[in-house]
């Protein structure tokens, strides 16, 4: 359904005989190509680093550097998404990742396989440098396409929309969590290259011939400076009473979920075989793609923001106790409700920010809100593989203060330790979710959200283009800004938000 139809008192849906839905069917399915193919390589390099050094430390630092490059391209692939066409930025993305991994192959090929068994190994962290360079260059579709969703369609059908989104995203790590195994059992990386390399260019050659509507066909900032400018997004970001808790909450969800993005890939590899593992998350991604197809037919209900909450407070609930056991059953099963959550959560935040931010300005807060939520990542990441490698592995190893402590009934191994750090970690997520629900900020961000008008690609944001946000005395939101004469002093607070892997 476009903006501009009226509303009615049926259930809003989404039908494949809209000419708007068909189109955004479309752009789905090219993202869902490359997003399998990205997802692949990120899996394929973790696992090869991992089966090939086996060093804990070495696949948290990729963690690590994946996390550094996310945070740094935030802000400037935002800026792109508002100031170019959507379809040019998708097609731009997939041509840059296809350059990357054509280097890669090259590389690969022309490298001795003795060379990738040495953790140290310069060409082995060149390789992985050009790898996440290709798949980083994927995340500006991750950013154009909220956008995308904020312009097709009315307010009243974009959680339905995000959910699809979300069905794409677990189709991905369905077909991705199995071929990626099977690819580097196969022959390390050179087959999942050469995947890469052809999914791309069949992807590039099909956006050419999706023609988008009307409204996708100009820059969505058309006649502002082609410039960056953080300082008017941040002005954005400060005009809406509870943005910037909301960004806050989920960078100390993602400080908290960077220890697993660092060690799950360990921790399951020490229970199976790679190809194992890979079918695992397979079977598990189905649930994302169930999860998602959910959220298309029932949406995200009235408010959105205690759906982020409730949803992270089973999650972390279950992370507690998954690990309690060295048992494949209790890993899955924890992994399940996981995989059956994120959908959620990132269709929420999603939904949120697509009521809440000028259309104009979405790309740039989007990208920048991305930057903020996951710069904590990077510390966890880089900073729990050490600790876990020197420290909680020779804890609960034979012999080990935690091993004569815990070790009768929690288990003893490398293993364990890896679980105990999971424990910690999850036991934090629970206490800081709990809060914040509890907490009179969370009332604050969901009234400004039931109140927040709907505003159609194009209307009036407050801003004019080419204008920072909030410059002018003239900028009647002025009021509403946390910061503004009239605020409520509460609403600056901010509070502990559970948002992205």
């Amino acid at each position: 359904m476009r903006k501009d139809q009226p509303a009615t008192d049926v259930a809003p849906r989404l039908h494949l005989s809209d000419p708007t839905v068909r189109t955004f069917a479309q752009l789905l399915m090219n993202v869902l190509l490359v997003g399998v193919i990205n997802f692949t390589v990120w899996f394929a390099i973790t696992f090869f680093v991992f089966l090939q050094t086996r060093s804990v430390f070495a696949t948290g630092v990729i963690a690590g550097l994946f996390l550094v490059a996310m945070v740094g391209t935030g802000v400037w692939f935002g800026s792109l998404v508002d100031h170019h066409r959507k379809k040019t930025v998708m097609q731009v993305s997939a041509a840059v990742s296809l350059a990357f991994y054509v280097i890669c192959l090259v590389m690969y090929l022309s490298t001795p396989a003795e060379a990738w068994t040495d953790p140290g190994s310069v060409r082995l962290w060149v390789l992985i440098v050009l790898l996440m360079c290709g798949v980083i260059a994927g995340n500006l579709r991750s950013i154009a396409l909220p956008t995308v969703v904020t312009a097709l369609f009315d307010e009243n059908l974009r959680d339905r929309a995000n959910g699809l989104v979300g069905t794409v995203t677990g189709v991905s790590f369905l077909v991705t969590s199995v071929i990626s195994g099977l690819l580097v059992a196969f022959d390390g990386m050179r087959t999942c290259l050469i995947l890469a390399i052809g999914i791309l260019a069949v992807a590039l050659v099909h956006m050419h011939f999706v023609k988008v509507p009307e409204v996708l066909s100009h820059a969505a900032a058309e006649g502002e400076p082609r410039r960056v400018d953080l300082k008017g997004t941040m002005k954005v970001v400060g005009r809406i009473p509870g943005m910037w808790a909301l960004i806050a909450f989920a960078a100390l969800n993602n400080l908290l979920g960077g220890a697993f993005m660092a060690l799950l890939d360990a921790y399951g590899l020490s229970m199976m075989s790679v190809q194992v593992w890979g079918f695992v998350w397979g079977g598990l991604s189905a649930l994302m793609i169930v999860s998602g197809l959910l959220i298309a037919r029932t949406g995200l209900g009235s408010n959105p923001v205690r759906t982020i909450l409730l949803v992270n407070m089973a999650m972390w609930a279950v992370t507690v106790v998954f690990p309690m056991q060295a048992s494949v059953v209790w890993l899955v099963a924890g992994l399940a409700v996981y995989m059956l959550a994120m959908p959620y959560i990132e269709a929420s935040e999603q939904t949120v920010l697509q009521k809440v931010v000028p259309y104009e300005r979405q790309g740039r807060v989007f990208g920048f809100a991305q930057s903020l939520e996951q710069a904590a990542s990077p510390l966890t990441a880089f900073l729990i593989s050490p600790l876990t490698q020197f420290f909680f592995i020779p804890f609960m190893r034979d012999g080990g203060t935690g091993a004569r402590w815990i070790g009768d009934w929690f288990g003893t191994g490398d293993a364990r330790g890896i679980a105990l750090v999971f424990i910690l970690i999850a036991v934090l997520g629970l206490v800081l979710t709990g809060y914040a629900l509890s907490s009179k900020y969370y009332r604050l961000l969901s009234r400004r959200y039931r109140e927040a008008p709907g505003e159609a690609p194009g209307e009036d944001a407050g801003e004019a283009p080419g204008e920072d946000a909030g410059d002018g005395p003239e900028d009647d939101s002025q009021g509403d800004s946390p910061h503004g004469p009239d605020a409520d002093p509460e609403a600056t607070e901010v509070f502990p938000v559970a948002g992205a892997r």
